[in-house]
């Protein structure tokens, strides 16, 4: 399938997806403004109102704190009152499945790709409707071997593709984009994998819905038995992805389809490809956040972005701190270009009214706060650390136990297991006492492109056995526990 030729919508979003730099600055000098005033708060106390008058200095004392306070739990309501309003899509009666094309690029993936080709191949999607396209970006492993592996094991019904160098996500995808004859395009992950339903359930919102241009994959945690980070971050997947995005799916408004697993309509997806491919950041080409960035596109075109609970998959996490924070670094460096993207064209019409722009608006205007006020606050509870330790840290302590109650109670609301008590909390104290600076360094440091991730494996694990060790070494698992499999079947 070619890809269109330059038009005026192209040149329309071009304007939409280079937006980011020219609010990058004004967004670091409100940050420092609002991080003097934070600290000038903090450091004055009550002596900055003595001899004002008491509404004055109750404003600068506990006015403050209880407008975050009621920020907060509107915010909460608001989002909890969207979340119990999902429905997942289903399919629409004598509707007939799409053509669909899956494309998976990989780099360094090891062996782990054909576990990934092999639980596409085991769905349950009509193979006469289905093309698999892998891709491998110039990977220095052996993961070439295993993408020829695949092929050999499914024969033409996977394509393969082998980049000569390594050129990133986005020019991996591009290629496999190039290909698709699927009037549904599927961009996996190649550390990821999908359940027997997964392609069908997430293709029934674009045959429910014409304006659905995009749909986000419900993303849970294959590799749970290698430690404590990967429970951990399945308890926070569950609030931070699916508790949220089944809110944003009501009015069509998902910030983010994941690289894990997300699907988009064709005939919406070709016409951003080229803007999407070209973005830059700072004068740079932008090589991370590549889900975020086509979301955008796919926002500011008028298309409803949806999310589909039912189309599981899962995909490995990291299992070192080291692994996380650079995980957690690249996410958050792509959020702060992407929030300024959106913030740039959620102001204009960019949708028929009545569609739920003014939510998504809304949210926009929430992660500038989180970009500004929230980092801002991180600053300041430093000080209050070292200005009066001991009351601080009781107070961060129950901040953490108040704040663990939430995803612990949505993750035993959706899968009706305790896990979720068991890690939450201990995911609060990791995330508060290690992680929490990496949101504002992600911000500071917005310009550095690295994907930091998929290094090399250790020289033991790069031997690669032929063809015929890899079909009688690898049995098609799918890498699924029964904890995963019984889980992922009640969503």
């Amino acid at each position: 399938m070619s890809l269109p030729e330059s038009s005026s919508i192209t040149q329309k979003k071009r304007v939409i997806s280079q937006s980011a730099d020219k609010l990058y600055a004004p967004l670091l000098i409100a940050l420092a403004f609002v991080v003097a005033v934070i600290l000038y708060r903090q450091l004055s106390g009550h002596s900055a109102y003595q001899g004002g008058s008491v509404i004055g200095q109750w404003l600068w004392n506990d006015g403050f704190s209880l407008s975050l306070l009621g920020f907060g739990m509107l915010l909460l309501l608001w989002q909890v009152s969207f979340a119990l309003r999902y429905k997942s899509f289903v399919l629409p009666a004598g509707a007939e499945l799409p053509t669909l094309t899956v494309v998976i690029p990989a780099y360094n993936e090891g062996a782990q790709i054909l576990d990934t080709v092999r639980s596409v191949m085991k769905s349950d999607y009509p193979k006469e409707k289905l093309q698999v396209i892998c891709i491998d970006d110039g990977s220095k492993d052996d993961t070439w071997h295993w993408i020829q592996a695949a092929h050999q094991e499914f024969s033409d019904a996977v394509s393969i593709i082998k980049q000569p160098t390594n050129m990133g996500k986005r020019c991996a995808l591009m290629a496999g984009f190039a290909k698709a004859t699927g009037e549904t395009i599927v961009t996996l992950d190649s550390d990821s994998e999908v359940l027997p339903n997964t392609l069908s359930e997430i293709v029934y919102p674009f045959m429910a819905d014409k304006r659905i241009g995009s749909v986000a994959g419900h993303v849970r945690v294959l590799n749970l038995n290698e430690g404590m980070i990967p429970k951990m971050l399945e308890v926070s997947f569950t609030s931070a992805f699916d508790f949220i995005r089944a809110g944003q799916s009501v009015y069509g408004g998902v910030f983010c389809t994941p690289g894990a697993l997300s699907a988009y309509r064709t005939t919406a997806l070709m016409p951003v490809l080229e803007e999407w491919s070209e973005q830059q950041f700072l004068g740079k080409p932008a090589t991370i956040g590549e889900d975020r960035a086509l979301t955008n596109l796919m926002l500011a075109s008028g298309h409803r972005v949806v999310y589909q609970r039912n189309a599981v998959v899962l995909t490995k996490t990291p299992t070192t701190y080291h692994a996380l924070r650079r995980m957690l670094t690249r996410w958050a460096r792509s959020n702060v270009r992407e929030s300024l993207v959106m913030f740039n064209f959620v102001f204009k019409p960019f949708r028929t009214p009545g569609e739920g722009a003014n939510w998504i608006r809304l949210f926009s205007v929430t992660q500038m706060l989180r970009m500004t006020l929230f980092e801002a606050l991180k600053i300041a509870l430093v000080m209050a650390v070292i200005l009066h330790t001991h009351s601080a840290l009781l107070g961060i302590a129950l901040a953490c136990v108040s704040a663990a109650v939430i995803p612990a109670v949505v993750y035993y609301l959706r899968h009706r297991k305790a896990f979720g008590f068991t890690w939450a909390l201990p995911y609060t104290f990791f995330w508060m006492f290690t992680l929490a600076w990496i949101p504002l360094w992600g911000m500071l440091s917005a310009g550095k492109s690295g994907w930091l991730t998929r290094v090399l494996p250790t020289e033991n694990s790069a031997k690669e056995p032929s063809l015929a060790e890899t079909a009688e070494s690898l049995p098609v698992t799918l890498g699924l526990n029964q904890f995963q499999i019984e889980g992922a079947r009640e969503s």
